[in-house]
């Protein structure tokens, strides 16, 4: 497929780009046909119809009548040459027999072939070693003519004057187009960084301009963004209230089962409550996401540190690996409390399916990489899509005996990492044999 349409590979990506080059392409197409047609007439019929009046000048200077008495009157074909600017001279061992003229010397082509055609004797041309001048070579009765006039006079004058001016004509017609293509392209791309931002969680001003087609798409974008702003404030406000409510109920479920006396089933409902109340805790966490938080530049490194180091304290058997993010100091923008709940969600889930966690920071000029490792059993390739869906809870992956929760640990996750601009990769991991959880965000 590649191979097949290998010529995209080369096209401009952007559409200004492509729209300069579906605007110079017929324009420059045009102009080389017009110089193709302008080169075959000028340089080709009026350069062979100056060249034949030359021929004939040429043969009526050297007519064999004018030879009397085996003497060559020298003289008298000077009176006849002068008037037409034409220098005959005499040489009785000419340089050798050649044909030449200039790469780039497209009339001398045309020249040469007139003159071999029409002047009886030719022996030479040369067009190279002076080219504002024609030298010939004509050889009649054995007698050597060396022959020099202008070129001028075979030639078109400055015939490549109105190439040059058809060409910059086009470079000025094509570099104005350019700078209404700008002004057409510049709201596409206002609309392009504001739905960026909008997907990000920050909000910039967009007021839609341009061509009709260009304020239909950016009326369209502010009322899906309303709907989607209304939507969000709307689940939000359910979620907080539903969990809110279920809160006062459980606080006192806690309360009189501790006054309880303590055996086996005390200690059951005890451990369902607090289960309870960790879901509850999870729908208050996927409600609130990272709304009302701004980006600011955060070290990497010291966004990790603290996380392993509460993990650690908690005896998670856990360990750090920043070999790969490099020597130097690298920031990138983000929500701090928002990527730190994110990545410590990984690392509760780690801690909570194995017993074994490696987590690795990466970067590259693109993108910087939270990875986190464990040693569990994993999610099954075909699950994986499913388990970064709210409310998804893969039963049979994962150890039952720990608690199911309410399915939202990965789905935050990846609403935190798209809120940056980023994603949340599962895979395999070849160093643990379990779940390989990426938090990728561009940087």
């Amino acid at each position: 497929m590649s191979q097949k349409y290998w010529p995209k590979n080369y096209l401009p990506k952007s559409l200004l780009g492509r729209s300069i080059l579906i605007l110079a392409i017929p324009i420059l197409l045009i102009q080389a046909i017009i110089t193709v047609i302008f080169i075959d007439r000028l340089y080709g019929d009026v350069t062979i119809s100056k060249t034949t009046d030359i021929a004939r000048e040429l043969n009526f200077i050297l007519n064999s009548q004018i030879i009397e008495n085996d003497s060559y009157p020298l003289k008298f074909i000077h009176e006849k040459a002068q008037p037409l600017s034409i220098t005959v001279n005499i040489d009785a061992d000419p340089k050798e027999i050649k044909f030449e003229h200039t790469f780039f010397d497209i009339s001398g082509r045309y020249l040469i072939k007139a003159l071999k055609s029409q002047v009886v004797g030719l022996k030479s041309i040369d067009l190279k070693t002076d080219e504002s001048r024609i030298q010939l070579v004509v050889n009649r009765d054995n007698i050597n003519f060396i022959i020099s006039l202008s070129r001028r006079r075979a030639t078109a004058e400055n015939p490549h004057q109105l190439l040059v001016a058809g060409f910059l004509a086009s470079c000025l017609f094509i570099g104005i187009a350019v700078l209404f293509l700008k002004n057409q392209v510049r709201p596409i791309r206002l609309l392009a960084k504001s739905a960026e931002s909008f997907g990000k969680g920050e909000k910039i001003s967009f007021s839609p301009s341009g061509a009709t087609e260009v304020r239909q798409a950016g009326h369209a974008f502010i009322s899906m963004q309303a709907r989607i702003e209304r939507h969000l404030e709307q689940r939000t406000a359910m979620l907080s209230g539903v969990s809110h409510d279920l809160r006062t109920p459980l606080t006192r479920m806690k309360l009189s089962m501790s006054l309880m006396e303590k055996d086996d089933l005390v200690d059951d409902l005890m451990g369902d409550v607090e289960e309870m109340e960790g879901i509850v805790n999870e729908f208050l966490a996927f409600s609130r996401g990272d709304t009302g938080e701004e980006f600011t530049i955060v070290d990497p490194k010291k966004l990790i540190k603290p996380l392993i180091k509460e993990r650690k304290r908690l005896n998670h058997n856990i360990s750090l690996d920043l070999d790969n993010i490099g020597s130097d100091k690298i920031n990138f923008k983000c929500k701090s409390l928002a990527m730190s709940r994110a990545i410590n969600n990984l690392l509760s889930n780690a801690a909570k399916y194995s017993n074994k966690t490696l987590v690795t920071v990466t970067s590259t000029e693109k993108t910087l990489s939270f990875i986190v490792e464990d040693s569990g059993k994993g999610i099954p390739k075909e699950l994986r899509y499913k388990a970064i869906k709210p409310f998804e809870r893969l039963d049979k992956s994962r150890n039952q005996n720990e608690g199911i929760g309410a399915g939202l640990g990965l789905a935050i996750v990846s609403d935190i990492a798209r809120s940056h601009g980023g994603k949340l990769i599962l895979s395999h991991s070849n160093n643990l044999g379990g779940l390989k959880a990426e938090i990728q965000i561009p940087v």
